[in-house]
């Protein structure tokens, strides 16, 4: 079978259009992989679950009968040492959970209001 003398430099063409939509969409159309999505999910839905947890943290620390001692040392310090201070408040510990967490640490002093946060 014979094809036309057109034929490959049209499958050539629609070869290269393929690439280069392919790579249009994927550099400045907004697309995605399943995996970087599903990884984008998981990052939001922590982060929801992060700010949902701050009444929870900020309840905590206002029960607590050595708050004033406590928030007077998270005043003193700033950074780093500020969320460390934060963490062994044990005001920033989830539901269910033994540790304390970082990212809910990092949001409820941001919730605190302290000064220079």
């Amino acid at each position: 079978m014979t094809f036309p003398e057109w034929t490959k430099p049209g499958i050539y063409g629609a070869l290269g259009g393929a690439v280069a939509i392919s790579i249009i969409g994927f550099t400045w159309g907004g697309w995605t992989t399943g995996g970087s999505a599903q990884t984008m999910a998981e990052n939001m839905a922590a982060d929801e679950v992060t700010l949902a947890m701050v009444p929870v943290c900020l309840d905590l620390s206002a029960a607590d009968p050595t708050r004033t001692e406590k928030l007077a040392n998270l005043q003193e310090l700033s950074g780093f040492g500020r969320r460390k201070a934060m963490l062994e408040t044990g005001w920033a510990i989830r539901p269910g959970s033994d540790t304390p967490d970082r990212d809910l640490a990092d949001a409820c002093l941001a919730g605190l209001e302290l000064d220079g946060s």
